[in-house]
């Protein structure tokens, strides 16, 4: 099922992560979760009024197992996936994950949960726009990391850039992040950059309805 956050936005709770729907004119999905979240994705659809032939495209935050996963329910549609540059070859298995980072190492772990899609994947860069939705790269928790803000629904989508626990937001730790010290530097950026926003949609955790720019400035004053 799907619960609604604000006009035209609406959030998945898959079991520890986070999926989302947007419909800015253009029916969106927002990650993906995991290959057996498949028929949570589309029975989503349905609960939000709208049919599987309704969504155009996916915006995927980064390459992760648990971001990527479900990405299959989609083949044979004519649905277009939008990710960070350095994370494209990634998701369309043109390229493996690193041996030589730990976190890298994890991705290669998770390799046979995850399959290419059929779909076409456009890589997406910094300041690019699709639909209503402005990217910023933030890179730590992935080379390829971004997140994706919508100043007309005063929404952003962070991705693991961040993770909400007991009501607040810290950043991505160590032990899934490719480099700590980027995330902190992306963070920094991200908060400089980016319009003030209410939703704060985050890859895992409980996302905030209200004041989501302020409590993701809240993170960078204790960095």
């Amino acid at each position: 099922m799907v619960t609604p956050l604000a006009n035209d936005v609406w959030w998945y709770d898959l079991s520890g992560t986070n999926a989302f729907l947007v419909d800015d004119d253009t029916l969106t999905l927002v990650d993906a979760g995991m290959g057996f979240h498949a028929s949570e994705l589309i029975g989503g659809l349905r609960a939000a009024g709208f049919e599987l032939r309704d969504l155009d495209r996916i915006l995927l935050t980064h390459f992760d197992m648990d971001h990527v996963g479900g990405l299959g329910a989609f083949d044979g549609t004519e649905v277009t996936i939008h990710v960070g540059a350095a994370d494209a070859p990634l998701v369309t298995g043109e390229r493996k994950p690193p041996l030589s980072n730990h976190k890298g190492l994890i991705q290669r772990l998770g390799g046979p949960l995850v399959s290419a899609p059929d779909n076409p994947v456009e890589p997406v860069e910094d300041g690019d726009t699709v639909g209503t939705f402005t990217v910023y790269e933030t890179p730590g928790h992935t080379p390829g990391h971004v997140c994706y803000v919508s100043e007309s629904l005063s929404t952003a989508f962070l991705g693991d850039l961040v993770r909400e626990s007991g009501g607040r937001l810290e950043p991505s730790p160590w032990v899934v992040s490719y480099d700590t010290a980027a995330v902190e530097r992306s963070l920094r950026s991200l908060v400089e950059r980016a319009p003030a926003f209410e939703v704060a949609a985050m890859g895992h955790g409980v996302p905030f309805k209200r004041e989501g720019s302020r409590r993701l400035a809240d993170v960078v004053t204790t960095l």
